[in-house]
C-alpha cells in the first residue's frame, strides 16, 4: 500500500492511527526492559537463595560477599538487614525488619508496569473512537449526489484499521503484562523465602558463637 494511502487512512480516523505507532513502541520498550531486568534478578535470586540454604547460621562474612555480588539489586536490601543490624536476635523484630525491606524494594521492581496497563486498556479505546470517526466520515458521502456503494464499504473498511491497530497493541501489551506480573510475584516470592531463611537460621549463629 503506498505510504500518502496510509497518510490518508489515519488522516480519516482523526488522527488517531498516528498514535498507535508511538502506544507500541512505548510497549515494546517497557517489555523488553523488565523483562530483562527481571529476568537477571531471577538468575540472581536463584544463586543467593541456593547458598543461604547451604548455611547451617547466619554466617556475616558470607552474608557481606553476597551482598557485594548483588549490589543495588532488590536483593541487596534482604541480606543488608541482619548486617546492619547484628544485634536482633528476636525472630520477630527481624522479621518485621526484613518484611519492612521486601515492601521498600517492591515498587522498584514494580516500575513502569503502569504504561504497560494504560496501554493495554487505552489502546483498544482510541482504536474504537478512530474507527468510529472514520465512518463518520464515511456515512457524510452518502449526503453528496451521484454517491457509489463502493465509497462507503471501502471508507468502513478504512475505518476498521484503527479498531485492529488499537487490538493489536492490546494484546501484545497484555501478553507482556501478565508475563511480567507473574514474574515479579515470583520476585517476592524469592525474597519472602531469602527471608524466611534468614530467620531460620537466627538460632544458628547463636549455636555457632557458643562453641
Amino acid at each position: 500500500m503506498p505510504f500518502s494511502n496510509l497518510i490518508n487512512i489515519a488522516m480519516s480516523s482523526g488522527g488517531i492511527l498516528f498514535i498507535m505507532p508511538l502506544l507500541f513502541l512505548v510497549t515494546l520498550t517497557v517489555s523488553l526492559e523488565r523483562v530483562w531486568f527481571l529476568a537477571r534478578l531471577k538468575e540472581t535470586g536463584r544463586r543467593v537463595i541456593k547458598r543461604v540454604e547451604a548455611l547451617k547460621h547466619l554466617d556475616m562474612q558470607e552474608l557481606n560477599n553476597l551482598l557485594r555480588s548483588v549490589h543495588r539489586q532488590p536483593l541487596a536490601s534482604v541480606l543488608r538487614v541482619p548486617l546492619n543490624f547484628p544485634e536482633l536476635r528476636d525472630h520477630v523484630r527481624l522479621a518485621d525488619r526484613l518484611e519492612e525491606a521486601i515492601l521498600l524494594e517492591v515498587p522498584r521492581m514494580d516500575r513502569s508496569l503502569w504504561l504497560l496497563d494504560t496501554a493495554v486498556t487505552l489502546s483498544p479505546l482510541l482504536g474504537l473512537l478512530g474507527t468510529i470517526i472514520g465512518m463518520f466520515n464515511s456515512f457524510q458521502v452518502l449526503g453528496q449526489p451521484g454517491t457509489a456503494p463502493t465509497q462507503i464499504t471501502g471508507g468502513i473498511a478504512e475505518a476498521l484499521v484503527a479498531t485492529a491497530s488499537g487490538l493489536l497493541v492490546a494484546i501484545v501489551g497484555l501478553i507482556f503484562l501478565n508475563a511480567l506480573q507473574t514474574r515479579v510475584r515470583l520476585l517476592v516470592h524469592d525474597m519472602e523465602t531469602l527471608k524466611t531463611m534468614l530467620i531460620n537460621r537466627l538460632d544458628g549463629s547463636d549455636d555457632g558463637a557458643r562453641k
